[in-house]
């Protein structure tokens, strides 16, 4: 049995109402794949940090999802010369 191990950093920014985040995946080639996310608070909405937080996180983890896919769809593609479909509509 093999063990990998890979790493995420996440940093999140808040400015007014308006939270940031960056997600950085580091792979086992050393590769980075990095996303990043937006939550806007609206003026009527409550001041709750940890859920803008938790959406912008969200949303910046679902854009290195869909880096690390398309690399791999290519992976793929370039190794079969077959186009893959299904890995790039997710």
């Amino acid at each position: 049995m093999r063990t990998k191990k890979w790493n995420v950093e996440i940093v999140i920014t808040e400015n007014d109402r308006t939270t940031q985040a960056e997600a950085r995946l580091r792979g086992q080639n050393a590769e980075l794949f990095v996303g990043e996310g937006t939550a806007h608070r609206n003026r009527t909405d409550q001041d709750i940090p940890h859920i803008g937080d938790e959406l912008a996180v969200a949303r910046a983890l679902s854009g290195v999802s869909h880096s690390l896919l398309h690399e791999v769809a290519s992976e793929i593609e370039t190794r079969t010369g077959e186009r893959v479909e299904r890995l790039r509509e997710g």
